[in-house]
């Protein structure tokens, strides 16, 4: 059992738990993730670690409600426990010492991921300029752990409710037309947003990073469920990713295999949603 040391609300439908997990982080890095299983009856769930603290031996996860499972994580409690958590799973981040001038981008949930990964690129000597976003200002998460692991800080929001008017897209793109030279960057958020990102770079050569969460289930290579096509070979991102170069993944494929499975998560986070009303209700 794996006791919660602290959960917080960081934005509608979405929360903070730190976690007792001594084991995991002896080896935990950036980029990598873990898999809960968070009683006897419950299904297997992928989440990415957005912190690493080894004194404590705790690691830190970020959970949006967005299906009957997350719904569940969603409605645990500070002191309370999770049956198992499995990992650190994935291959983690490749980050090297005095890159130069590193972007780390982070759009909406992405931000979570990046967090350890503009942390250890700071923490090497690498001037760390992160660009995140979200749709307005009440859902943005972690802007404070983002700042103080990072040179400098950019904020955009969709509706202009917070920081630049648009999207991180357009602040990189301003970068550009700048001139600033960029060395590296590291791109996490929805599809879309990683997709823009690369058709941005790629004319321009600048190495680009995304990290992939395609439907998993294993997490260890076995299920097949986390295919993704890179380079024109069939790779998976439970084992041979979560990241990879974005300018080699096969986005059509991948935005096609995000969505086969939507109407029944959606159909199932409804039903688990009237069930926990009804118990409120009693």
């Amino acid at each position: 059992m794996f006791k919660i040391l602290e959960k917080k609300e960081l934005a509608p439908q979405t929360y903070m738990l730190r976690i007792k997990a001594p084991e995991i982080t002896k080896k935990a890095k950036p980029g990598q993730f873990v898999i809960f299983c968070i009683d006897e009856k419950a299904e297997r769930i992928p989440i990415t670690i957005a912190d690493i603290d080894k004194n404590e031996g705790s690691i830190t996860v970020l959970v949006q409600e967005v299906g009957a499972s997350t719904l569940r994580i969603g409605m645990l409690k500070k002191g309370g426990s999770i049956l198992s958590i499995v990992g650190p799973l994935g291959v983690p981040t490749h980050i090297e010492e005095k890159i130069g001038n590193v972007v780390c981008m982070g759009g909406g949930f992405g931000i979570a991921a990046l967090h350890p990964i503009a942390k250890k690129l700071k923490e090497l000597g690498n001037n760390v300029i992160s660009i995140i976003g979200a749709r307005s200002k009440n859902l943005l998460l972690m802007e404070k752990e983002m700042k103080e692991t990072s040179t400098s800080l950019k904020i955009s929001t969709d509706d202009g409710s917070y920081g630049q008017h648009g999207f991180v897209t357009d602040i990189l793109k301003n970068l550009i037309e700048e001139g600033i030279k960029i060395d590296r960057i590291y791109a996490i958020g929805p599809v879309p947003m990683m997709r823009a990102v690369c058709n941005m770079t790629k004319p321009l050569k600048i190495k680009t990073y995304i990290s992939l969460n395609p439907i998993m289930v294993d997490g260890t290579g076995m299920c097949g469920g986390c295919r993704v096509t890179v380079k024109g070979e069939t790779k998976f991102a439970c084992v041979d990713g979560p990241d990879f170069d974005g300018h080699e993944v096969d986005f059509d494929e991948l935005v096609k295999r995000q969505a086969v499975y939507k109407k029944d998560e959606e159909i199932s986070y409804k039903i688990a949603k009237e069930k926990q009303l009804m118990r409120k209700e009693r």
